[in-house]
């Protein structure tokens, strides 16, 4: 069994750091549109979305850019939640940025139809504690999405990775020395990352190695196991919103006809990269 907490708490994003992450990352800007698609296809208009540990915010903008969902952002980083919060004023979407921490967050139960988590999941110092509060402030059928560095991507594939991204000389070897010396020390394997799912409150998910990183797909379980969900066709599933927990069975049941949602598990054209 794997320990709950990790002996250091990720990198120190604030001030001159967490400016330089913004200014690099944001040349990637192509991954984050591909990754916000990802993930609105998998959800019903009109819902909930948190980022935990939106970083820049990119994410939670280019989810709140394509009009569909209610977008939140957390981040333990001040620097990071006054920059997200400009970038979405500059992008005009709207966006909320909050300032928490993944394993603690102050959201209520229930307050989420979808959970997403990109690129920093290796740095939480209590990952089955995340895991557990993603799993809290979904509904139940909701869905989450981690998408991280696999560990045991050669180190080839990384320094290939780091050369198309665009960025200059200096940022080029900057960058290729974090991921050698600092990231992919605190990655996880896909074995590793099977067990922690293991041992959270969602027992088992959806996993996937793509390029130099690993997707993990996760539900909330709704008012029937997901195990037996995964086994009818997907115009006989749905997330849930909170108050049909108290419903009757005839008026759940038109609930499950009339709210029909993308097949689960996603298929596997759902990972293609785009060129």
């Amino acid at each position: 069994m794997l320990t709950n907490t990790r002996p250091y708490r990720g990198l120190g994003m604030e001030g001159v750091i967490a400016n330089w992450y913004a200014r690099n990352t944001a040349k990637d800007m192509a991954a984050y549109r591909r990754d916000a698609r990802l993930l609105a296809n998998q959800l019903q208009p009109g819902g909930r979305v948190l980022e935990v540990a939106s970083g820049p915010g990119y994410l939670a903008i280019e989810l709140a850019k394509l009009g569909e969902q209610r977008v939140t952002g957390l981040d333990i980083s001040d620097t990071f939640v006054r920059i997200s919060a400009d970038n979405a004023r500059k992008s005009g979407v709207a966006v909320a940025f909050r300032k928490g921490n993944a394993a603690e967050m102050p959201f209520d139960p229930a307050s989420f139809d979808g959970v997403v988590c990109r690129a920093a999941f290796k740095n939480f110092s209590d990952p089955v504690g995340a895991l557990n509060e993603m799993y809290r402030v979904l509904v139940p059928g909701g869905l989450a999405l981690i998408i991280d560095l696999n560990r045991d991507v050669p180190q080839t594939n990384l320094d290939a990775y780091v050369g198309q991204m665009g960025l200059g000389a200096f940022d080029t070897w900057m960058t290729r020395l974090t991921f050698k010396h600092i990231l992919i020390k605190r990655a996880y394997t896909l074995s590793a990352m099977t067990e922690m799912i293991a041992e959270s409150r969602f027992r088992d998910g959806d996993f996937r190695s793509e390029g130099i990183g690993l997707q993990v797909w996760l539900r909330k379980e709704g008012l029937r196991d997901i195990a037996s969900a995964k086994r009818e066709p997907a115009s006989a599933r749905t997330g849930l919103a909170p108050f049909l927990l108290g419903l009757e069975a005839r008026g759940a049941s038109r609930f499950w006809r009339r709210n029909r949602v993308a097949d689960w598990p996603p298929s596997a054209r759902a990972f293609e990269p785009t060129q």
